[in-house]
């Protein structure tokens, strides 16, 4: 079942669709979505490494554009939208601290949020509410998502062939492995 589910992951990554549904993935993470875009951008470039620079362009406007709708979240609905989204996710302490650090370095932290597997949403929805200079909010988040999927889809284009072949090859336990990170991924952000 988890080969034919792989199979037909590959298969769809390497629909002209999908470019669609990438951009839709990056603009939810950077808003809302717990699920980061490399899940769809790694089986997408290793389908078609010929499209890598294409597809890390898609994954960086899509996050940018959340990220923008983030901020606007922030700016003027925090207390009907950003603040129950920032408690359901358990974030609330997390975006006390960051609101706290924006006087000082805006820009820097908004590049290591969208470079860095740190939730990116958190600090999108802060720089609204902190009414961070939008033009270096939209230049860091450009330069951090466009560096984090730029890397991915250059490792992939250069080493795809023998990653893909490693994936296939080890399909159950990388699986098993990844969901125990991912479980794990969220009750630490549980905790903190």
């Amino acid at each position: 079942m988890l080969r034919r589910l792989y199979d037909g992951t590959m298969r769809l990554a390497g629909h002209p669709h999908a470019v669609w549904m990438l951009a839709a993935v990056a603009f939810a993470e950077s808003l809302f979505f717990p699920i980061p875009v490399e899940v769809l951008l790694l089986p997408m470039v290793l389908a078609a490494p010929e499209r890598a620079w294409r597809y890390a362009a898609i994954a960086t406007a899509g996050s940018v554009a959340g990220g923008l709708a983030g901020y606007a979240t922030g700016a003027f609905l925090f207390e009907t939208v950003g603040e129950p989204l920032l408690r359901f996710y358990g974030h609330g302490e997390a975006f006390a601290e960051a609101q706290a650090l924006y006087n000082e370095h805006g820009g820097l932290i908004v590049f290591t949020a969208a470079f860095s597997p740190i939730p990116y949403k958190v600090f999108t929805i802060a720089s609204g509410v902190a009414g961070t200079d939008l033009a270096t909010f939209a230049l860091a988040s450009a330069l951090g998502r466009g560096l984090r999927f730029f890397i991915v889809a250059a490792l992939l284009w250069r080493f795809g062939a023998p990653v893909r072949a490693f994936v296939e090859r080890r399909l159950g336990p990388l699986t098993l492995a990844f969901t125990v990170l991912l479980v794990a991924g969220f009750l630490v952000l549980r905790v903190l």
